[in-house]
């Protein structure tokens, strides 16, 4: 006994948290007011029929006040006629139409308390069940607006399901943006690297352009030669023109010694 009132505790406690995620408020008094306007057209149709039972008790008392006149002048008639057992047996029915006026009047009297019990109970009904309408929609009204306030304050602090799914669908879009960056970056570098070959691109161009590097660069290469040569022939040119220099001095000084003694032996 004790583990199935725990199952039956835990079942409950189960159902009462699923019916209050998924239950309504709105849709709850809507539901409310639905049932509480059936309520009280059922109340009208009982008295409506009600009614209709009292409205067939009273043809019927009114066909026997007929009849019940009819019969005294039956007995009547009889009576001059000197038929004293035509008017006895009038009298008779007579009798028994005045005892079931008697007892329609008092069903009629029964039915009229019934019928104004119900009518007293409509009324108070009606009025509830306007006075509920009203509050339900006053009460749905509050509660869209307190319901719209916490979805906008959850959106704006980012802690509403919703939001929270947006916010981690970011974070993955980030992370991918990034991974397809570095991955673009690193087939770059396996391009430039020659690790990869792009085979989108022309063989033809790209031979050509090589051959173009190649011409280019050994244009360069000629044309720092020659200024390497140049150089070279210039210092080559400016040594040697210093040498001469030197060596005209050298026989100019010479000269002027050989002269300078001729001089002194002649005096």
């Amino acid at each position: 006994m004790g583990l199935t009132n725990r199952v039956t505790t835990l079942v409950k406690q189960k159902v009462n948290v699923l019916l209050n995620k998924f239950e309504n408020p709105k849709e709850a008094l809507d539901y409310s007011y639905t049932k509480q306007v059936e309520l009280l057209n059922h109340l009208r149709r009982n008295i409506a029929e009600v009614i209709t039972a009292k409205k067939r008790l009273e043809m019927q008392k009114i066909k026997l006040m007929d009849n019940s006149r009819t019969l005294d002048e039956q007995a009547s008639r009889a009576v001059d006629s000197g038929r004293d057992d035509l008017a006895k047996l009038a009298l008779e029915r007579k009798n028994a139409n005045v005892l079931q006026l008697q007892q329609l009047a008092k069903q009629i009297a029964d039915m009229k308390v019934e019928q104004d019990k119900l009518e007293q109970t409509e009324k108070r009904l009606s009025t509830k069940v306007e006075e509920f309408r009203s509050k339900k929609e006053v009460i749905k009204a509050q509660y869209t607006a307190a319901e719209a306030q916490v979805r906008i304050k959850e959106s704006i602090t980012g802690i509403s399901e919703e939001m929270a799914d947006v916010g981690m669908a970011m974070n993955r879009a980030e992370d991918k943006t990034e991974q397809m960056k570095a991955k673009s970056q690193a087939l770059d570098e396996m391009l430039d690297s020659g690790t990869l070959t792009d085979y989108t691109e022309d063989k033809s161009s790209d031979e050509i352009e090589r051959e173009l590097e190649k011409a280019s660069m050994s244009d360069s290469v000629e044309q720092e030669l020659a200024k390497l040569k140049a150089e070279s022939r210039r210092k080559r040119k400016v040594k040697q023109s210093s040498t001469n220099n030197s060596d005209n001095l050298d026989n100019s000084d010479e000269q002027t010694e050989s002269q300078n003694e001729d001089e002194i032996k002649v005096s």
